[in-house]
């Protein structure tokens, strides 16, 4: 996929050492690393993404930009929490579906920390009223729900995460056979991977064909929220 070769073997040491120093000085000092390590790989392998995801769905996009882009901004915004910490110690990359801007939509994201390493899909903390559009439509379409579920090379690699409620959401049956997920107020599934994968050549292709298996959930997502998959 395009001339993206994997992440250089120094990414996650870099990543290493911003957690010990998370201040402005020593990323000032170590901002061309940072550059050669982290912004211009992960740039190389948004755009090698690109054909794999128009390949999986014309609605999804991959946007090699420094800034607006699907890579994420590594300035923290410090405004409303007690950690002032300035920079994020991981790599995010999101790739948005076409409405994402202008709806909430499901969409795929990377995760690249030392340790923590993962493939999210799905959508994380809708507003209300999309969670009770997804709500709703896992009420009214619980078989597609449980198949979508339960497809084995979902199920094999995702794990369902997210907050939910302690209670069933109002308006909606306690005795409900679903309702442990309609609880939920994220409906996000991860998938695990080990640091050193992302060094690997075949990157792009091993984060495609994860996304791939997690067709049906996503398909699912978008007919709830009348977005095209």
């Amino acid at each position: 996929m395009g001339g993206f070769t994997g992440f250089p073997k120094g990414c996650i040491p870099f990543l290493e050492a911003l957690s010990r120093n998370n201040d402005r000085e020593w990323f000032g000092e170590n901002k061309q690393a940072y550059e050669s390590e982290v912004r211009e790989p992960a740039l190389a392998f948004i755009e090698s993404m690109a054909p794999g995801l128009r390949r999986l769905s014309p609605h999804f996009r991959a946007i090699p930009k420094k800034i607006g882009g699907s890579l994420m901004r590594v300035y923290r915004d410090i405004r409303y929490t007690k950690d002032k910490t300035p920079y994020k110690t991981n790599i995010g990359i999101q790739f948005r579906h076409e409405l994402g801007r202008d709806v909430h939509a499901p969409g795929y994201y990377v995760h690249i920390q030392p340790g923590g390493c993962f493939i999210g899909v799905g959508i994380w903390r809708p507003e209300s009223r999309v969670l009770a559009k997804i709500r709703d439509f896992v009420v009214d379409n619980p078989a597609s729900w449980q198949q979508a579920n339960n497809y084995r090379p979902f199920k094999s690699h995702y794990a369902l995460e997210g907050e939910s409620l302690k209670r069933p959401p109002r308006g909606y049956p306690p005795e409900h056979p679903l309702v442990e997920d309609l609880k939920r107020k994220d409906f996000i599934a991860c998938s695990a991977f080990d640091d050193q994968q992302v060094c690997r050549k075949d990157f792009s292709r091993f984060v495609a064909g994860r996304f791939r298996q997690a067709t049906p959930f996503m398909n699912y997502l978008c007919s709830a929220l009348e977005v095209q998959f």
